[in-house]
Protein backbone atom coordinates (compact mmCIF):
# COMPACT_ATOMS: atom_id res chain seq x y z
CA UNK A 1 0.00 0.00 0.00
CA UNK A 2 2.90 2.43 0.77
CA UNK A 3 5.26 1.99 -1.97
CA UNK A 4 2.78 3.13 -4.75
CA UNK A 5 1.01 6.06 -2.57
CA UNK A 6 4.56 7.22 -2.15
CA UNK A 7 5.32 7.00 -6.40
CA UNK A 8 1.69 8.68 -6.68
CA UNK A 9 2.90 11.86 -4.85
CA UNK A 10 6.09 12.17 -6.49
CA UNK A 11 7.82 10.91 -2.93
CA UNK A 12 11.34 9.86 -2.91
CA UNK A 13 12.23 7.12 -0.40
CA UNK A 14 15.74 8.06 0.95
CA UNK A 15 16.50 5.58 3.86
CA UNK A 16 14.59 2.60 6.00
CA UNK A 17 15.82 1.71 9.44
CA UNK A 18 14.36 -0.56 11.90
CA UNK A 19 9.96 0.43 11.49
CA UNK A 20 10.75 4.03 9.99
CA UNK A 21 10.99 5.10 6.68
CA UNK A 22 12.31 8.66 5.72
CA UNK A 23 10.72 9.87 2.11
CA UNK A 24 11.37 12.89 0.59
CA UNK A 25 8.81 15.25 -1.50
CA UNK A 26 9.47 18.80 -3.72
CA UNK A 27 6.17 19.68 -3.01
CA UNK A 28 4.99 20.09 0.80
CA UNK A 29 1.09 19.51 -0.61
CA UNK A 30 2.16 16.14 -2.14
CA UNK A 31 3.76 15.28 1.66
CA UNK A 32 0.66 15.84 3.12
CA UNK A 33 -1.58 14.28 1.05
CA UNK A 34 0.65 11.04 0.72
CA UNK A 35 0.64 10.96 4.07
CA UNK A 36 -3.39 11.77 4.46
CA UNK A 37 -3.34 8.88 1.90
CA UNK A 38 -1.50 6.47 3.58
CA UNK A 39 -3.27 6.76 7.32
CA UNK A 40 -6.67 6.25 5.59
CA UNK A 41 -5.52 3.31 3.78
CA UNK A 42 -3.69 1.60 6.95
CA UNK A 43 -7.21 2.56 8.60
CA UNK A 44 -8.86 0.27 6.38
CA UNK A 45 -5.88 -2.16 6.35
CA UNK A 46 -6.67 -2.52 10.20
CA UNK A 47 -10.56 -2.65 10.30
CA UNK A 48 -11.38 -5.38 12.51
CA UNK A 49 -7.69 -6.58 13.41
CA UNK A 50 -6.83 -7.38 17.14
CA UNK A 51 -4.47 -4.78 18.12
CA UNK A 52 -1.08 -7.09 18.17
CA UNK A 53 -1.88 -7.41 13.97
CA UNK A 54 -2.40 -3.72 13.05
CA UNK A 55 0.10 -1.90 11.18
CA UNK A 56 0.30 2.32 13.02
CA UNK A 57 2.59 4.62 11.70
CA UNK A 58 2.80 8.02 13.30
CA UNK A 59 4.44 10.21 10.67
CA UNK A 60 5.85 14.06 10.94
CA UNK A 61 6.17 16.85 7.93
CA UNK A 62 8.12 19.31 7.94
CA UNK A 63 9.72 21.56 5.34
CA UNK A 64 13.12 22.86 5.74
CA UNK A 65 16.12 22.83 4.24
CA UNK A 66 18.52 19.89 4.14
CA UNK A 67 21.78 18.55 3.35
CA UNK A 68 22.56 15.97 1.03
CA UNK A 69 25.62 13.41 1.55
CA UNK A 70 27.44 11.83 -1.05
CA UNK A 71 25.22 8.82 -0.70
CA UNK A 72 21.70 10.38 -1.18
CA UNK A 73 21.03 10.40 2.30
CA UNK A 74 19.76 13.63 4.03
CA UNK A 75 20.36 15.62 7.37
CA UNK A 76 19.96 18.75 8.81
CA UNK A 77 17.59 20.27 11.11
CA UNK A 78 14.74 19.77 8.20
CA UNK A 79 15.04 15.98 8.81
CA UNK A 80 15.65 16.50 12.40
CA UNK A 81 12.62 18.17 13.32
CA UNK A 82 10.29 15.93 10.95
CA UNK A 83 11.57 13.04 13.33
CA UNK A 84 10.67 14.54 16.35
CA UNK A 85 7.50 15.34 15.31
CA UNK A 86 7.15 11.70 13.96
CA UNK A 87 7.11 11.00 17.94
CA UNK A 88 4.10 13.44 18.78
CA UNK A 89 1.67 12.22 16.31
CA UNK A 90 -0.46 9.12 17.75
CA UNK A 91 -0.40 6.46 16.65
CA UNK A 92 -2.43 6.58 13.12
CA UNK A 93 -1.89 9.88 13.20
CA UNK A 94 -0.09 13.01 11.45
CA UNK A 95 2.30 16.26 13.04
CA UNK A 96 3.28 18.80 11.00
CA UNK A 97 5.29 21.85 11.67
CA UNK A 98 3.82 25.33 11.07
CA UNK A 99 5.53 25.98 8.33
CA UNK A 100 3.92 22.87 6.62
CA UNK A 101 0.35 24.38 7.91
CA UNK A 102 1.26 27.47 6.67
CA UNK A 103 1.59 26.26 3.01
CA UNK A 104 -1.24 23.53 3.11
CA UNK A 105 -3.81 24.80 5.34
CA UNK A 106 -6.05 26.32 2.52
CA UNK A 107 -5.15 23.79 -0.11
CA UNK A 108 -6.29 20.89 1.26
CA UNK A 109 -9.41 19.77 2.03
CA UNK A 110 -8.26 19.18 5.63
CA UNK A 111 -8.85 19.86 8.99
CA UNK A 112 -6.09 20.76 11.36
CA UNK A 113 -6.25 20.98 15.28
CA UNK A 114 -3.15 23.56 16.81
CA UNK A 115 -0.94 21.78 19.20
CA UNK A 116 1.08 24.84 20.21
CA UNK A 117 4.80 25.54 20.57
CA UNK A 118 6.77 22.07 21.42
CA UNK A 119 10.20 21.43 23.42
CA UNK A 120 11.68 19.16 20.73
CA UNK A 121 14.93 16.89 22.16
CA UNK A 122 17.62 18.75 20.35
CA UNK A 123 16.14 21.37 18.69
CA UNK A 124 16.95 25.15 19.86
CA UNK A 125 13.53 26.59 19.64
CA UNK A 126 10.00 25.60 20.17
CA UNK A 127 8.13 24.68 17.33
CA UNK A 128 4.60 25.29 17.03
CA UNK A 129 3.02 22.35 15.80
CA UNK A 130 -0.60 21.13 14.37
CA UNK A 131 -2.16 18.17 14.28
CA UNK A 132 -4.04 16.96 10.81
CA UNK A 133 -7.43 15.12 12.31
CA UNK A 134 -8.43 12.53 10.99
CA UNK A 135 -11.89 12.14 8.90
CA UNK A 136 -14.02 10.96 11.75
CA UNK A 137 -12.67 13.96 13.88
CA UNK A 138 -13.06 16.30 11.10
CA UNK A 139 -16.90 14.97 10.49
CA UNK A 140 -17.18 15.54 14.31
CA UNK A 141 -15.56 19.00 14.41
CA UNK A 142 -17.51 20.39 11.61
CA UNK A 143 -20.99 18.84 11.70
CA UNK A 144 -23.11 18.71 8.23
CA UNK A 145 -26.23 20.54 8.91
CA UNK A 146 -29.07 18.46 9.08
CA UNK A 147 -31.01 17.16 6.15
CA UNK A 148 -33.97 19.55 6.30
CA UNK A 149 -31.53 22.72 6.31
CA UNK A 150 -30.55 23.38 2.36
CA UNK A 151 -27.60 25.10 1.84
CA UNK A 152 -28.13 29.11 1.54
CA UNK A 153 -28.48 30.11 -2.24
CA UNK A 154 -25.50 31.68 -3.81
CA UNK A 155 -26.00 35.29 -4.96
CA UNK A 156 -26.38 36.43 -8.88
CA UNK A 157 -22.61 38.19 -8.17
CA UNK A 158 -18.95 36.61 -6.53
CA UNK A 159 -19.47 36.19 -3.06
CA UNK A 160 -17.23 35.73 -0.59
CA UNK A 161 -16.50 35.48 2.89
CA UNK A 162 -13.15 36.62 4.70
CA UNK A 163 -12.38 34.40 8.24
CA UNK A 164 -10.37 36.05 10.89
CA UNK A 165 -6.73 35.79 10.36
CA UNK A 166 -5.11 32.89 12.37
CA UNK A 167 -2.48 34.83 14.72
CA UNK A 168 0.88 32.27 14.86
CA UNK A 169 2.40 34.30 17.41
CA UNK A 170 3.11 33.88 20.89
CA UNK A 171 2.43 37.20 21.26
CA UNK A 172 -1.44 37.74 21.84
CA UNK A 173 -1.11 41.82 20.82
CA UNK A 174 -0.82 40.34 17.09
CA UNK A 175 -4.40 39.01 17.79
CA UNK A 176 -5.37 42.67 17.16
CA UNK A 177 -3.48 43.09 14.35
CA UNK A 178 -4.57 39.54 12.81
CA UNK A 179 -8.17 40.92 12.93
CA UNK A 180 -7.67 43.83 12.28
CA UNK A 181 -6.36 42.72 8.63
CA UNK A 182 -9.06 40.98 8.25
CA UNK A 183 -11.70 43.48 9.36
CA UNK A 184 -9.87 46.37 6.67
CA UNK A 185 -9.78 43.63 4.03
CA UNK A 186 -13.74 43.33 4.79
CA UNK A 187 -14.50 46.86 4.69
CA UNK A 188 -12.12 47.47 1.54
CA UNK A 189 -13.70 44.56 -0.41
CA UNK A 190 -17.42 46.16 0.60
CA UNK A 191 -16.88 49.04 -1.44
CA UNK A 192 -16.56 47.34 -4.44
CA UNK A 193 -20.56 46.82 -6.14
CA UNK A 194 -19.98 43.87 -8.19
CA UNK A 195 -18.79 41.89 -4.86
CA UNK A 196 -21.48 40.35 -2.19
CA UNK A 197 -19.54 40.51 0.57
CA UNK A 198 -20.56 38.79 4.13
CA UNK A 199 -20.30 41.23 6.88
CA UNK A 200 -17.48 40.66 9.88
CA UNK A 201 -20.02 39.15 12.57
CA UNK A 202 -20.64 36.34 10.33
CA UNK A 203 -17.33 35.11 9.33
CA UNK A 204 -16.01 35.76 12.49
CA UNK A 205 -17.92 33.32 14.01
CA UNK A 206 -15.39 30.24 13.00
CA UNK A 207 -12.22 31.86 14.84
CA UNK A 208 -10.16 29.43 16.72
CA UNK A 209 -12.00 26.45 15.48
CA UNK A 210 -11.20 24.17 12.88
CA UNK A 211 -13.57 24.49 10.16
CA UNK A 212 -13.95 23.00 6.33
CA UNK A 213 -13.72 25.95 3.74
CA UNK A 214 -16.47 23.94 2.00
CA UNK A 215 -18.73 24.16 5.16
CA UNK A 216 -18.19 27.52 5.20
CA UNK A 217 -19.35 28.28 1.65
CA UNK A 218 -22.08 26.22 2.42
CA UNK A 219 -23.35 27.80 5.60
CA UNK A 220 -22.62 31.14 4.59
CA UNK A 221 -23.40 30.98 1.41
CA UNK A 222 -20.93 32.35 -0.35
CA UNK A 223 -18.48 30.79 -3.70
CA UNK A 224 -15.25 32.09 -2.43
CA UNK A 225 -13.52 32.17 1.21
CA UNK A 226 -10.23 34.13 1.57
CA UNK A 227 -8.29 33.08 5.10
CA UNK A 228 -4.51 33.88 6.17
CA UNK A 229 -2.52 33.66 8.79
CA UNK A 230 -0.24 36.39 10.75
CA UNK A 231 3.37 35.26 12.54
CA UNK A 232 5.22 38.05 14.14
CA UNK A 233 9.41 36.84 14.07
CA UNK A 234 11.00 40.16 16.41
CA UNK A 235 10.48 42.95 14.33
CA UNK A 236 8.91 41.26 11.61
CA UNK A 237 5.99 40.30 10.01
CA UNK A 238 4.65 37.73 7.59
CA UNK A 239 1.20 37.46 6.41
CA UNK A 240 -0.26 35.03 4.25
CA UNK A 241 -3.74 35.41 2.63
CA UNK A 242 -5.28 32.59 0.29
CA UNK A 243 -8.52 32.68 -1.94
CA UNK A 244 -10.33 29.58 -2.45
CA UNK A 245 -13.54 28.75 -4.30
CA UNK A 246 -15.21 27.03 -1.21
CA UNK A 247 -17.79 24.42 -3.88
CA UNK A 248 -14.65 23.13 -5.08
CA UNK A 249 -12.13 23.30 -2.73
CA UNK A 250 -10.19 25.25 -5.91
CA UNK A 251 -7.18 27.36 -4.98
CA UNK A 252 -7.84 30.58 -6.97
CA UNK A 253 -4.54 32.55 -5.51
CA UNK A 254 -2.64 33.26 -2.72
CA UNK A 255 0.66 35.50 -1.79
CA UNK A 256 2.64 35.88 0.87
CA UNK A 257 4.01 39.46 2.62
CA UNK A 258 6.87 40.01 4.93
CA UNK A 259 7.20 43.39 6.18
CA UNK A 260 8.83 45.47 9.03
CA UNK A 261 6.86 46.35 11.83
CA UNK A 262 8.20 49.76 12.30
CA UNK A 263 4.76 51.09 12.12
CA UNK A 264 1.99 48.34 12.53
CA UNK A 265 -1.04 50.39 11.53
CA UNK A 266 1.33 51.40 8.21
CA UNK A 267 1.68 47.63 7.78
CA UNK A 268 -2.12 46.75 8.36
CA UNK A 269 -2.77 49.55 5.51
CA UNK A 270 -0.35 48.59 3.39
CA UNK A 271 -1.02 44.77 3.20
CA UNK A 272 -5.25 45.54 3.40
CA UNK A 273 -4.33 47.27 0.02
CA UNK A 274 -2.56 44.79 -1.69
CA UNK A 275 -4.73 42.05 -0.83
CA UNK A 276 -7.80 43.88 -1.32
CA UNK A 277 -6.25 45.10 -4.83
CA UNK A 278 -5.04 41.54 -5.91
CA UNK A 279 -8.40 39.50 -5.17
CA UNK A 280 -10.93 41.14 -7.69
CA UNK A 281 -8.73 39.87 -10.46
CA UNK A 282 -8.50 36.78 -9.06
CA UNK A 283 -12.03 36.68 -8.51
CA UNK A 284 -12.96 37.65 -12.19
CA UNK A 285 -10.88 35.18 -13.91
CA UNK A 286 -11.79 32.19 -11.84
CA UNK A 287 -15.84 33.65 -12.90
CA UNK A 288 -14.55 33.61 -16.39
CA UNK A 289 -13.06 30.19 -15.92
CA UNK A 290 -16.40 28.90 -14.10
CA UNK A 291 -19.08 30.08 -17.02
CA UNK A 292 -17.51 28.56 -19.61
CA UNK A 293 -17.75 25.12 -18.84
CA UNK A 294 -21.87 25.82 -18.52
CA UNK A 295 -24.45 25.36 -21.22
CA UNK A 296 -24.88 29.11 -22.55
CA UNK A 297 -28.56 29.16 -23.06
CA UNK A 298 -28.42 27.79 -19.24
CA UNK A 299 -26.40 31.40 -18.20
CA UNK A 300 -28.30 33.84 -16.05
CA UNK A 301 -27.46 37.66 -16.19
CA UNK A 302 -24.21 37.86 -14.37
CA UNK A 303 -22.65 34.76 -15.64
CA UNK A 304 -23.41 35.80 -19.73
CA UNK A 305 -21.51 39.08 -18.41
CA UNK A 306 -18.53 36.93 -17.29
CA UNK A 307 -18.74 34.56 -20.66
CA UNK A 308 -18.75 37.80 -22.35
CA UNK A 309 -15.67 38.39 -20.83
CA UNK A 310 -14.07 35.43 -21.02
CA UNK A 311 -14.55 35.70 -24.85
CA UNK A 312 -13.34 39.01 -24.86
CA UNK A 313 -9.58 37.91 -23.00
CA UNK A 314 -9.06 36.22 -26.45
CA UNK A 315 -8.40 39.49 -28.55
CA UNK A 316 -9.12 38.20 -31.59
CA UNK A 317 -11.73 39.67 -33.93
CA UNK A 318 -14.34 36.61 -33.99
CA UNK A 319 -13.94 35.81 -30.11
CA UNK A 320 -14.80 40.06 -29.69
CA UNK A 321 -17.90 39.35 -31.61
CA UNK A 322 -18.88 36.38 -29.71
CA UNK A 323 -18.27 38.45 -26.52
CA UNK A 324 -20.64 41.44 -27.61
CA UNK A 325 -23.32 38.73 -28.34
CA UNK A 326 -22.62 37.66 -24.87
CA UNK A 327 -22.45 41.28 -23.21
CA UNK A 328 -26.32 41.65 -25.20
CA UNK A 329 -27.69 38.77 -23.60
CA UNK A 330 -27.24 39.67 -20.75
CA UNK A 331 -28.73 43.22 -21.57
CA UNK A 332 -31.40 41.42 -22.36
CA UNK A 333 -32.03 39.78 -19.06
CA UNK A 334 -31.12 42.85 -17.05
CA UNK A 335 -31.35 46.30 -18.99
CA UNK A 336 -30.28 47.97 -15.66
CA UNK A 337 -27.07 45.82 -15.84
CA UNK A 338 -24.23 48.94 -16.29
CA UNK A 339 -20.81 46.57 -16.42
CA UNK A 340 -22.77 44.55 -19.40
CA UNK A 341 -23.55 48.11 -21.26
CA UNK A 342 -20.32 49.19 -20.56
CA UNK A 343 -18.25 45.95 -21.50
CA UNK A 344 -20.33 46.37 -24.51
CA UNK A 345 -18.83 49.75 -25.96
CA UNK A 346 -15.50 48.31 -25.39
CA UNK A 347 -16.36 45.94 -28.28
CA UNK A 348 -17.08 48.32 -30.21
CA UNK A 349 -13.78 50.65 -29.52
CA UNK A 350 -11.54 46.95 -29.44
CA UNK A 351 -12.70 46.43 -33.04
CA UNK A 352 -12.09 49.76 -34.40
CA UNK A 353 -8.22 49.79 -32.48
CA UNK A 354 -7.26 45.95 -32.99
CA UNK A 355 -8.84 44.87 -36.03
CA UNK A 356 -11.50 46.74 -38.13
CA UNK A 357 -10.71 50.51 -37.95
CA UNK A 358 -12.50 50.87 -41.54
CA UNK A 359 -16.01 50.69 -38.95
CA UNK A 360 -14.45 54.05 -36.78
CA UNK A 361 -17.18 55.82 -38.66
CA UNK A 362 -19.90 53.40 -37.20
CA UNK A 363 -18.62 52.47 -34.19
CA UNK A 364 -17.26 54.70 -32.44
CA UNK A 365 -21.19 56.67 -32.06
CA UNK A 366 -22.03 53.21 -30.96
CA UNK A 367 -19.39 53.52 -28.28
CA UNK A 368 -20.07 56.69 -26.34
CA UNK A 369 -23.91 55.82 -26.83
CA UNK A 370 -23.79 52.88 -24.52
CA UNK A 371 -20.82 54.06 -22.17
CA UNK A 372 -22.61 57.06 -21.34
CA UNK A 373 -25.86 55.34 -20.93
CA UNK A 374 -23.62 52.62 -18.43
CA UNK A 375 -22.90 55.90 -16.68
CA UNK A 376 -26.39 56.60 -16.33
CA UNK A 377 -27.74 53.52 -15.11
CA UNK A 378 -24.75 53.77 -12.04
CA UNK A 379 -22.85 56.58 -11.69
CA UNK A 380 -21.23 55.07 -8.78
CA UNK A 381 -19.73 52.10 -10.89
CA UNK A 382 -15.89 52.88 -12.36
CA UNK A 383 -16.48 50.36 -15.19
CA UNK A 384 -18.91 52.80 -17.24
CA UNK A 385 -16.94 55.87 -16.50
CA UNK A 386 -13.19 53.84 -17.93
CA UNK A 387 -15.25 53.02 -20.86
CA UNK A 388 -16.71 56.71 -21.62
CA UNK A 389 -13.47 58.09 -20.42
CA UNK A 390 -11.92 55.91 -23.69
CA UNK A 391 -14.65 57.02 -26.10
CA UNK A 392 -14.54 60.71 -25.40
CA UNK A 393 -10.37 60.42 -26.35
CA UNK A 394 -11.24 58.78 -29.48
CA UNK A 395 -13.93 61.10 -30.53
CA UNK A 396 -11.15 64.03 -30.00
CA UNK A 397 -12.90 65.20 -26.44
CA UNK A 398 -9.83 65.16 -24.10
CA UNK A 399 -10.62 67.77 -21.17
CA UNK A 400 -13.79 65.85 -20.92
CA UNK A 401 -12.04 62.35 -21.38
CA UNK A 402 -9.94 63.38 -18.20
CA UNK A 403 -12.27 64.73 -15.80
CA UNK A 404 -13.80 61.08 -16.49
CA UNK A 405 -11.02 58.91 -16.18
CA UNK A 406 -10.27 60.68 -12.74
CA UNK A 407 -13.93 59.70 -11.64
CA UNK A 408 -13.81 56.60 -12.31
CA UNK A 409 -10.43 56.21 -10.33
CA UNK A 410 -11.30 57.97 -7.39
CA UNK A 411 -14.77 55.39 -7.65
CA UNK A 412 -12.85 52.72 -7.39
CA UNK A 413 -8.65 53.03 -6.94
CA UNK A 414 -8.58 49.22 -7.44
CA UNK A 415 -10.28 49.37 -10.61
CA UNK A 416 -7.24 48.13 -13.19
CA UNK A 417 -10.13 49.60 -16.22
CA UNK A 418 -10.33 52.63 -14.19
CA UNK A 419 -6.15 53.21 -13.90
CA UNK A 420 -5.64 51.77 -17.55
CA UNK A 421 -8.49 54.64 -18.51
CA UNK A 422 -6.59 57.39 -16.33
CA UNK A 423 -3.35 56.52 -17.97
CA UNK A 424 -4.82 56.58 -21.86
CA UNK A 425 -6.60 60.07 -21.12
CA UNK A 426 -3.40 61.68 -19.93
CA UNK A 427 -1.53 60.34 -23.14
CA UNK A 428 -3.86 61.58 -25.71
CA UNK A 429 -4.48 64.86 -24.12
CA UNK A 430 -0.83 65.42 -23.93
CA UNK A 431 1.12 63.88 -20.56
CA UNK A 432 2.82 61.21 -21.50
CA UNK A 433 5.19 61.35 -18.69
CA UNK A 434 1.84 61.23 -16.38
CA UNK A 435 0.36 58.70 -18.19
CA UNK A 436 3.13 55.97 -17.27
CA UNK A 437 2.40 55.66 -14.03
CA UNK A 438 -1.66 54.93 -13.89
CA UNK A 439 -0.56 52.29 -16.77
CA UNK A 440 1.78 50.42 -15.10
CA UNK A 441 -0.78 50.38 -12.28
CA UNK A 442 -3.46 49.12 -14.53
CA UNK A 443 -1.37 45.93 -15.31
CA UNK A 444 0.11 45.37 -12.10
CA UNK A 445 -3.40 44.77 -10.47
CA UNK A 446 -4.66 43.01 -13.48
CA UNK A 447 -2.15 41.43 -15.45
CA UNK A 448 -3.71 38.92 -17.26
CA UNK A 449 -6.71 41.59 -18.35
CA UNK A 450 -7.95 41.11 -21.95
CA UNK A 451 -6.50 45.44 -22.79
CA UNK A 452 -3.38 44.48 -21.75
CA UNK A 453 -2.42 44.87 -25.68
CA UNK A 454 -4.29 48.22 -24.89
CA UNK A 455 -1.98 49.45 -22.20
CA UNK A 456 1.37 47.92 -23.72
CA UNK A 457 0.34 50.21 -26.65
CA UNK A 458 -0.33 53.41 -24.84
CA UNK A 459 2.80 52.67 -23.00
CA UNK A 460 4.60 52.60 -25.50
CA UNK A 461 3.61 55.41 -27.38
CA UNK A 462 4.26 57.34 -23.67
CA UNK A 463 7.93 56.46 -23.47
CA UNK A 464 7.91 57.86 -27.77
CA UNK A 465 6.09 61.04 -26.94
CA UNK A 466 8.65 61.46 -23.60
CA UNK A 467 11.61 61.14 -26.27
CA UNK A 468 12.60 57.56 -24.53
CA UNK A 469 12.70 55.75 -28.16
CA UNK A 470 14.50 53.01 -26.09
CA UNK A 471 12.42 52.14 -23.96
CA UNK A 472 9.46 52.59 -26.40
CA UNK A 473 11.11 50.06 -28.97
CA UNK A 474 11.54 47.60 -25.91
CA UNK A 475 7.59 48.25 -24.99
CA UNK A 476 6.45 48.23 -28.69
CA UNK A 477 8.47 45.24 -29.49
CA UNK A 478 7.11 43.44 -26.48
CA UNK A 479 3.69 43.85 -27.70
CA UNK A 480 4.63 42.88 -31.39
CA UNK A 481 5.70 39.77 -30.60
CA UNK A 482 2.50 38.51 -27.90
CA UNK A 483 -0.29 40.18 -30.23
CA UNK A 484 1.36 40.38 -33.41
CA UNK A 485 -1.94 41.33 -35.11
CA UNK A 486 -1.77 44.88 -33.32
CA UNK A 487 -0.86 47.58 -35.77
CA UNK A 488 -0.34 50.48 -33.62
CA UNK A 489 2.27 48.64 -31.89
CA UNK A 490 4.32 48.50 -35.73
CA UNK A 491 4.13 52.20 -35.71
CA UNK A 492 5.49 53.17 -32.46
CA UNK A 493 8.11 50.94 -32.96
CA UNK A 494 9.12 51.87 -36.48
CA UNK A 495 9.21 55.39 -35.55
CA UNK A 496 11.24 55.15 -32.25
CA UNK A 497 13.92 52.82 -34.16
CA UNK A 498 13.85 55.90 -37.12
CA UNK A 499 14.79 58.57 -34.18
CA UNK A 500 17.33 56.16 -32.93
CA UNK A 501 19.07 55.70 -36.26
CA UNK A 502 18.29 52.00 -36.58
CA UNK A 503 16.65 52.13 -40.26
CA UNK A 504 17.72 48.50 -41.52
CA UNK A 505 15.71 47.21 -38.56
CA UNK A 506 12.50 49.99 -39.31
CA UNK A 507 12.33 48.66 -42.64
CA UNK A 508 12.32 45.01 -41.79
CA UNK A 509 9.22 45.78 -39.01
CA UNK A 510 7.63 47.98 -42.31
CA UNK A 511 8.15 44.49 -44.67
CA UNK A 512 6.29 42.60 -41.72
CA UNK A 513 3.51 44.98 -41.79
CA UNK A 514 3.12 45.21 -45.09
CA UNK A 515 2.91 41.19 -45.58
CA UNK A 516 0.50 41.13 -42.26
CA UNK A 517 -1.70 44.11 -42.93
CA UNK A 518 -1.42 45.06 -46.97
CA UNK A 519 -1.31 47.82 -48.78
CA UNK A 520 -3.90 49.36 -46.05
CA UNK A 521 -0.85 49.55 -43.16
CA UNK A 522 1.19 52.06 -45.74
CA UNK A 523 -1.90 54.41 -46.17
CA UNK A 524 -1.90 54.15 -42.03
CA UNK A 525 0.83 55.55 -41.63
CA UNK A 526 -0.37 59.09 -42.97
CA UNK A 527 -2.29 59.33 -39.90
CA UNK A 528 -4.81 61.22 -40.85
CA UNK A 529 -6.04 63.78 -38.36
CA UNK A 530 -9.56 63.84 -40.04
CA UNK A 531 -9.87 59.94 -38.75
CA UNK A 532 -7.89 59.78 -36.08
CA UNK A 533 -8.99 62.24 -33.45
CA UNK A 534 -7.51 60.89 -30.25
CA UNK A 535 -4.26 62.72 -31.83
CA UNK A 536 -2.88 66.04 -31.40
CA UNK A 537 -1.17 67.55 -34.20
CA UNK A 538 2.26 68.15 -32.62
CA UNK A 539 1.80 64.26 -31.51
CA UNK A 540 1.15 63.38 -35.37
CA UNK A 541 4.34 65.37 -36.37
CA UNK A 542 6.23 63.75 -33.76
CA UNK A 543 5.45 60.05 -35.04
CA UNK A 544 5.96 61.27 -38.65
CA UNK A 545 9.39 62.43 -37.83
CA UNK A 546 10.10 58.97 -36.58
CA UNK A 547 8.60 58.00 -39.84
CA UNK A 548 11.43 60.12 -42.17
CA UNK A 549 13.91 59.32 -39.92
CA UNK A 550 13.71 55.58 -41.41
CA UNK A 551 12.93 57.37 -44.77
CA UNK A 552 9.79 55.31 -44.76
CA UNK A 553 7.45 58.33 -45.64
Amino acid sequence: MIDPTVAASHGRLIRTRGDGLLIEFASVIDAVQCASEMQRLLAAFNEGLPTPERVEYRIGINLGEIVVGDDGDIFGDGVNIAARLEALADAGGICISARVHEDVAARLDLVFEDMGEQILKNIARPVHTYRVLPPATEAAATPLPPDDSPPLALPDKPSIAVLAFTNMSNDTEQEFFADGIAEDIITELSRSRSLFVIARNSSFIYKGRPVAIREVGRELGVRYVLEGSVRNVRNRVRVTAQLIEATTGGHVWAERYDRELADIFAVQDEITTSVSAAIQPALERSERERVVRKPADSLDTWESYHRGMWHFSKVEVAENEKARSFFQRAIELDHEFARAVAALALTYLNEITLFRPQLRAVNLPLALEHAAHAVAIDATDASGHAALARALWMSGRHAESLATAATAVSLDPNSAAARGALGGARLWSGHPRDAIEPLQSAMRLSPFDPLIPLWLHFTARARYWSGEYEEAIAVAGQLRQTFPGFRQAYNTLIAALGQVGRVDEARAVMTDGLTRFGEAFRSFMSLPLAELHELRPEDREHLIAGFRKANLV
